[in-house]
């Protein structure tokens, strides 16, 4: 992955990008980042309430979370596209596009398509609820809406970060300048949610009772990798996959530590577990040492072509990912994590008592030659989405609008 230096530059205070703003976060770049981390708080949080007590109303708080991010990115960028368009700021329209007559940063444009998709989905879940049952699975299609808005607010933001960090390079900016910095510890943050985000439309996939089916591995290698080579080209930095990946993993870690102090009590049945308090996340995935992983070849196969990285980059990711999850995995499952760190003492419930989840036995384990032949597609699948990630990454450097 080629990655040059950034060239010596003036001094931040003295830096002006071409909108004719100093170089710095642009008070929108902070809300949309609020916006985001709040959608993740409320969805981390929503799910949990679900184990926990059940869908008892729509107006709980984790929903109201959620929904926020939708609201503030409707806002922010409802603005910036009725000021660009209707404003009388040459600096403001020079970076934007035009979209039907309408003009602002493109990712502007991405992050309120987001919202007001997101706030379609509310009274659409409402009704879905109340007409197929009051606690249904992940992927429905009012979720599957909201998702699909969630993930478009944070690729908007994404874009409005990347415009700012690509003008700053454009104007001579040097790698060191603060603001530089400062929009891509952003970058990278909201990089760690996606990853996030692409494990939360995962989780029912990757249970910790079901790390032992190949199927769990296929599905991380569709998602992941592609996010992570997006995010270390687009980001220029020679650590971002390992970056993101840490905020995946402190962010699920957290939840671990936190929801549990608070009470909760079930309001539906049957109740075959006794809830007390909050149930949180299962462990995360130590989606960290492939992440390292991939850094680590990425740094020394910048004059390979792209091709090449790809495939060496799936073999790599779902080699080390299994390597360090399937052990990992009988751990996650031995009486050893059964503490509040790994939280593997925490149930939804309506966990039967003799349910594979209390039971602490892995669900029709692969092994073998399925194992072996689930593997290499995984492999394939991750060397295609590295392949498409490395490229589109590379083009994200090239937006300035």
């Amino acid at each position: 992955m080629a990655s040059s230096a950034l060239p010596e530059g003036r001094a931040a205070t003295e830096v002006v990008d071409r909108a004719g703003t100093r170089a710095g976060v642009p008070w929108y770049v902070w809300w949309g980042v609020v916006a985001v981390t709040s959608s993740s708080i409320g969805g981390a949080w929503d799910v949990s309430w679900h184990r926990s007590i059940g869908r008892d109303t729509f107006w709980t708080p984790a929903h109201m979370a959620i929904y926020a991010c939708g609201v503030i990115a409707a806002v922010i960028c409802g603005y910036l596209i009725f000021a660009t368009t209707f404003g009388s700021s040459e600096k403001m329209r020079a970076a934007s596009v035009n979209v039907f007559g309408l003009r602002a940063p493109l990712g502007a444009f991405i992050a309120a398509w987001g919202g007001v998709a997101m706030l379609t989905s509310a009274p659409f879940d409402n009704w879905w609820h109340a007409a197929y049952g009051l606690d249904v699975k992940i992927v429905s299609p009012p979720h599957t809406l909201l998702i699909l808005g969630i993930r478009a607010v944070a690729v908007g933001i994404l874009f409005l970060i990347l415009a700012g960090m690509n003008r700053a390079v454009a104007e001579g900016t040097a790698e060191g300048d603060e603001s530089f910095r400062s929009l891509r510890r952003l970058f990278l943050y909201l990089g760690g949610l996606m990853v996030g985000g692409q494990m939360f439309f995962l989780m029912e996939y990757t249970w910790d009772v079901k790390l032992h089916t190949v199927i769990a591995y296929i599905a991380m290698a569709i998602a992941v990798p592609i996010v992570l080579a997006v995010l270390s080209e687009a980001s220029r930095y020679r650590w971002a996959a390992t970056a993101a990946a840490a905020v995946y993993m402190l962010f699920v870690m957290g939840e671990i530590l936190i929801l549990p102090l608070f009470p909760a009590h079930p309001k539906l049945g049957p109740v075959y577990f006794p809830v007390t308090h909050l149930v949180p996340a299962k462990f995360p995935i130590l989606m960290i040492v492939p992440a390292l992983a991939l850094d680590l070849l990425w740094q020394r196969t910048r004059e390979w072509k792209p091709w090449m990285i790809a495939v060496v980059s799936g073999v790599v990711f779902t080699a080390v990912l299994v390597v360090v999850e399937w052990p990992f995995a009988s751990f996650l499952l031995s009486k050893a994590s059964e503490n509040r760190f790994f939280g593997t003492i925490y149930f939804d419930y309506n966990s039967r008592p003799n349910g594979i989840d209390r039971l602490r036995v892995f669900f029709e384990p692969t092994y073998g030659r399925e194992l072996a032949m689930g593997l290499l597609r995984a492999m394939l699948y991750g060397s295609i989405g590295t392949w498409v990630g490395l490229r589109f990454g590379r083009w994200m450097r090239s937006v300035q609008r």
